[in-house]
């Protein structure tokens, strides 16, 4: 059974730093593209960073470009999203997603995890 495992959340003062993992099971690692996905209370859920396991290709949302980062352990099959000089609007839960397909893992993605809240307070 495929399964997505999220930790690391919680809260945190602006300009802090958190790390989000994500461990997979159930699946090739590397065949997969892992996503993650935030969505903030009373707003849509919005796709900030995606990479392909195979080959390490990243991509980010302009939201968050330069302050995070996302990187994956081919060993411990978990892919994390350091981060850094966090600010009030990152507040949301965080979702990890899965699909073997890379153009569609921030859009209509087959697998999620179960969510882990960020809080960021001033």
């Amino acid at each position: 059974e495929l399964q997505l495992v999220e930790s690391g959340g919680g809260p945190v003062q602006a300009g802090g730093s958190l790390r989000l993992s994500c461990t997979v099971s159930g699946v090739t690692f590397d065949d997969v593209a892992i996503g993650w996905f935030r969505q903030a209370s009373g707003k849509e859920r919005e796709g900030i960073s995606c990479i392909i396991n195979r080959d390490g290709s990243a991509s980010y949302a302009s939201s968050v470009k330069g302050r995070f980062t996302i990187s994956r352990d081919n060993v411990k099959n978990t892919v994390y999203l350091q981060m850094d000089s966090l600010k009030p609007d990152d507040t949301a839960v965080y979702y990890c997603t899965l699909d073997r397909h890379s153009g569609v893992v921030l859009r209509s993605p087959d697998y999620w995890g179960q969510g882990t809240q960020v809080t960021v307070s001033t």
